[in-house]
Order: structure tokens, then C-alpha cells, then sequence
């Protein structure tokens, strides 16, 4: 039986959030599912849900469909279904406190404020999971809200690179795993830019 992985994306469902900085995760897994050759769209799990496969292994993309503080529920209901460790889990959010553009990857971690990682974190009881990180910038913080839930202005170009990257990230995860994908992707943008001069990896 092939080893599964599961991809959870963070946003908030509803059209009117649909392009908001707030968003990202939901972004990269419909260019996941783009990729895979599938649609994040059969309502489980109160999420909507796709399914691939990359390199030999079993791909689930999950956007949990409830407000992003309410993520935890259906990804813990997901987990459970498919009968997954935490080690088989990625989760892709935005990050105020990364530059606008710039992906991050890591194997575990807090939710630094993030309301979506900190509803997973608790009701998964473990922040031992990996997760891959788009930054959005940072605003003061008596508008960090209206910051999230806005559309892009001067860094759209930007953020739509940083879903491609993501994407890139997570598929390097599925194959060759977290020390891979955060040696390659955890780089200044300069230094990105130098390294794929010889080639895509789109």
C-alpha cells in the first residue's frame, strides 16, 4: 500500500476572502491539486478535499472549510480517517512575520500567532508537525487584521511567486522529505533567484 501524505492549506472559506493575504494556504493547494491532476473540492471532514499522487505516494489536499480558528477539527477528523502520524502532515499558512514573497519550511513549531496552526496544535495535541510558511509582511499590530484579510497591493507578484515556490516546497517534502525541502527552499529570495537560473523545477 502506498505511503500517504497529507497537504492542509489554511484560508477562510467564502468569495469574499478568496484573494486575501489571509489565504495563501488555500492558494497552494489548488496549484498542488493543479499539478496532481485533481480538484480540492468533495466536501469531508468539513473541508474540501482532493486526491493525487507524487512520487509514489498518496497525496490527500485538504482545505478545511470553517473559519480559519476553527481549522483544528477537520484536520484532526482527516487524520483520524486516513489513520496518519503527524510526520505524514504538512500545513500551509500565510506569516506576517516573513517578508511578503518569501517561503519558509520547518518540521515543527508554535503557531506564532497564527489562529489557524494554534487551533490545529491544540486539537491535534502536538505541534510536531511540518509546515510551510508564505510570508505576507508585517503591519503594525492595530491592523494586523484588516492586513490579512485585505487583498494584495505592490506585493501581489510577489505572493503569487511565493505559491509557486510553495508548491514546490511541498512536492520536495512528499518526495524527498523535510531536511530536503528546507535545504532548498529556506534562502534569501536573492539567493533563489541565483539558483534557479539553470532551470525550472516547475
Amino acid at each position: 500500500m502506498a505511503e500517504v501524505k497529507m497537504v492542509v492549506g489554511l484560508g477562510n472559506p467564502g468569495g469574499e476572502y478568496a484573494d486575501t493575504r489571509h489565504n495563501m494556504g488555500f492558494k497552494v493547494i489548488d496549484s498542488l491539486a493543479e499539478s496532481l491532476g485533481t480538484k480540492a473540492t468533495r466536501r469531508k471532514f468539513g473541508a474540501h478535499v482532493g486526491e493525487g499522487e507524487f512520487a509514489g505516494k498518496k497525496v490527500i489536499l485538504v482545505k478545511p472549510w470553517q473559519y480559519m480558528n476553527r481549522s483544528g477539527q477537520a484536520v484532526a477528523t482527516a487524520m483520524g480517517f486516513y489513520k496518519l502520524d503527524v510526520g505524514n502532515l504538512m500545513v500551509v499558512s500565510d506569516d506576517m512575520a516573513i517578508e511578503p514573497g518569501r517561503v519558509r519550511v520547518r518540521a515543527r513549531g508554535s503557531a506564532g500567532g497564527h489562529n489557524g496552526l494554534a487551533d490545529i496544535i491544540e486539537k491535534l495535541g502536538t505541534d510536531q508537525f511540518a509546515r510551510c510558511r508564505l510570508g505576507i509582511g508585517q503591519v503594525p499590530g492595530a491592523w494586523s487584521v484588516d492586513h490579512v484579510l485585505s487583498e494584495p497591493t505592490e506585493e501581489r507578484a510577489s505572493l503569487e511567486d511565493a505559491v509557486v515556490r510553495a508548491r514546490d516546497a511541498v512536492l520536495c517534502w512528499i518526495e524527498l522529505g523535510i531536511d530536503n525541502a528546507m535545504n532548498r527552499f529556506n534562502k534569501p529570495l536573492e539567493q533563489e533567484g541565483r539558483d534557479s537560473k539553470g532551470g525550472s523545477s516547475d
